[in-house]
C-alpha cells in the first residue's frame, strides 16, 4: 500500500470518527434539553433510573477488568496414601508396575540432582533443532527405565553460557495416531523440573489446552515462538505481544527463538554459472536461556517440590483411572454372580417382575454389595424405596421383558423349547443384569444412589435388544439351570 492511499484511508477514518462525535453531542444535548423539560418529580426518577443504571456498569466493568488471581497448582495426594492404593489395585491383580515405576525413577532424579528441562509441542515446530542449540554437541544417553519411554532422548551437556542441564526431547503432539507417544511426552514433561514450550506461530486451541495443563503443575514454564527469523522485527513484536496478551498468567515468560539449522539457496556466479550453497544458520537463543536461567535459579533442589507434586499428581490421575476400570470390573463380576442366582431363584416365580418379593433378598444383596464397592453408604429406607421403584417399573413393563426374553430364547432352541420355565429364569436374568448395570453406573458417576437416574437407567437396558448382551444372558441362564 503506498504512503498517499495511507494518508487518504486516515484522513477518512479521522473525518468519520469527528462526524461520530458531533452526531453523539448533539443527540445528547436534545436528550438534556426533554430531561429538563420534564416534571421535577419526574425528573428525579429518571436521574435515579440513570445513576443506577451507571453505577451497575461500572460495578460490571470494574469486575471484569479486575486482576485474575493465579490458578493454583494442581494438589497431588500425599505419596503414602498413593503407594497404599497401588498396593491395594496390585493384591486386586492389576498390573501397576509401570506406575511403581514412576515413583522409583522420582526418587533417582532426586538423588542424582540434575537440573531436568522438557522441550514440548507439536510436531514440526523445530524442537529437535532447538534442542541442539540448546545442548550444543551433547552426548545421547537412553532413558534408564526403558520400556514405555524409549521415544523420549535426554541430551546432558551445557548451554553456551555454562548453565548444566540434562535437556529431554519428548515425542511430538497433534500427531495423527500418536495418542501413545502423546501420553509419553506428557509424562516426561511431569518429571521434568522446567518445560519449554514451543509453538511455531499463534496458538490453535489443542496448543493453548496443551499450555494450559502444563500451566497447571505450577512448575516453571517458557512459551518459546521457534522460527521468529522468518518475520520482520514489527511482526515479531507483535507475535509476542499477542502471545503475551492471549497466555496471560500462564507461561512465567514467553520469548522468541531461532534454533537455526541448515538452510539451501542456489547463488549466481560472475561468470553466469550457479551452485548450490548449504550453510547453518546462526540460532537465536539468547531470550530462552536467560528466562530459563532466572526461571531455575534455586537449581533442582529448589525446584524438586514442584516437580514431585506434579509427578504425584500425574500419577494420581492414572491410579484413578485403574482404579476405576477395576471397579467397572469387579461390578460386572458382582452382577452376573446376583444374576445367576436370581436364575436359579426365578423357578419357583409364577410371573417375571410381579413377584420380585421372592428375590427381594437377592435385590438387596446386589445393591449393598454394589454400595460397598463404590464406598457408598446406602440405608434400609433408601434400598426399599428404589426396589419400590423396581417392582412399579417391571409391573408396568411386564409385557416388554416377556417380549424381549421371548425374542432372545427364539435364538437357542435348545432353551426355548424347555417352556415357562426358562421363559422366567431369562427373565428375571434381564431384570437383575438391568437393575445392577444401571445401579452401577449411577453410583460410578455421582458416588450416591439416584433413585430417579438409576430407574431410567434401568428401563433403557430393559428394552435394549442388543444381540451380544442377549447372548451372554442366554448362556448364563442356560449354565445355572444346567448346573442346578
Amino acid at each position: 500500500m503506498s504512503r498517499r492511499l495511507r494518508l487518504l484511508i486516515a484522513a477518512i477514518g479521522m473525518a468519520a470518527l469527528a462526524w461520530l462525535l458531533m452526531a453523539t453531542l448533539e443527540r445528547a444535548l436534545a436528550l438534556a434539553q426533554r430531561f429538563m423539560a420534564l416534571p421535577e418529580g419526574l425528573r428525579w426518577l429518571v436521574g435515579g433510573l440513570l445513576v443506577v443504571i451507571l453505577a451497575g456498569g461500572l460495578a460490571v466493568g470494574a469486575w471484569w477488568l479486575r486482576p485474575r488471581k493465579p490458578r493454583a497448582p494442581v494438589q497431588a495426594p500425599d505419596r503414602p496414601s498413593l503407594e497404599s492404593r497401588l498396593a491395594n489395585l496390585r493384591e486386586s491383580g492389576a498390573e501397576v508396575e509401570e506406575l511403581r515405576s514412576e515413583l522409583g525413577e522420582l526418587d533417582r532424579r532426586r538423588i542424582a540432582g540434575d537440573l531436568h528441562v522438557a522441550v514440548f509441542g507439536e510436531i514440526s515446530t523445530g524442537k529437535s533443532t532447538l534442542i541442539s542449540a540448546l545442548v550444543p554437541g551433547a552426548s545421547t544417553q537412553s532413558d534408564a527405565r526403558g520400556g514405555t519411554t524409549r521415544e523420549v532422548m535426554h541430551y546432558q551437556g551445557s548451554a553456551p553460557d555454562g548453565t548444566a542441564w540434562v535437556v529431554a526431547d519428548v515425542p511430538g503432539s497433534a500427531e495423527a495416531g500418536g495418542e501413545a507417544r502423546e501420553r509419553i511426552a506428557r509424562e516426561e514433561a511431569l518429571r521434568a523440573h522446567a518445560v519449554v514450550y514451543v509453538c511455531a506461530g499463534d496458538l490453535t486451541r489443542a496448543q493453548a489446552n496443551e499450555l494450559q495443563w502444563l500451566g497447571d503443575f505450577g512448575k516453571p514454564l517458557v512459551l518459546a515462538l521457534n522460527k521468529a527469523d522468518q518475520w520482520s522485527a514489527e511482526e515479531r513484536a507483535s507475535m509476542a505481544q499477542h502471545l503475551r496478551a492471549a497466555t496471560a498468567g500462564v507461561p512465567d515468560a514467553v520469548v522468541l527463538t531461532s534454533a537455526g539449522g541448515e538452510e539451501r539457496f542456489t547463488r549466481r556466479l560472475g561468470d553466469g554459472s550457479t551452485e548450490d550453497v548449504r550453510r547453518q544458520r546462526k540460532p537465536e537463543i539468547g531470550e530462552l536461556i536467560a528466562a530459563l536461567r532466572r526461571l531455575t535459579t534455586t537449581g533442582a533442589q529448589g525446584l524438586e517440590p514442584a516437580r514431585e507434586n506434579a509427578v504425584l499428581a500425574g500419577l494420581h490421575e492414572r491410579t484413578a483411572v485403574l482404579e476405576k476400570a477395576q471397579r467397572a470390573a469387579e461390578a460386572e463380576r458382582i452382577v452376573t454372580r446376583y444374576a445367576r442366582r436370581a436364575i436359579v431363584g426365578a423357578m419357583a416365580a409364577v410371573a417375571p417382575g410381579t413377584d420380585l418379593v421372592i428375590q427381594g433378598v437377592l435385590a438387596t444383596g446386589l445393591v449393598r454389595a454394589l454400595a460397598d464397592l463404590y464406598g457408598t453408604r446406602v440405608t434400609d429406607v433408601e434400598i426399599e424405596a428404589l426396589l419400590k421403584q423396581v417392582r412399579m417399573t417391571l409391573r408396568t413393563g411386564t409385557s416388554v421383558v416377556l417380549a424381549v426374553a421371548g425374542n432372545a430364547l427364539k435364538a437357542f432352541p435348545g432353551l426355548g423349547t424347555l417352556g415357562g420355565g426358562v421363559l422366567h429364569a431369562f427373565a428375571y436374568a434381564l431384570i437383575f443384569d438391568s437393575l445392577g448395570k444401571a445401579l452401577a453406573a449411577t453410583l460410578a458417576e455421582h458416588q450416591h444412589l439416584d433413585q430417579a437416574e438409576a430407574g431410567e437407567r434401568m428401563r433403557d437396558l430393559l428394552a435394549d435388544t442388543r444381540g451380544n448382551r442377549l447372548r451372554h444372558l442366554a448362556e448364563l441362564t442356560s449354565d445355572a439351570l444346567r448346573d442346578r
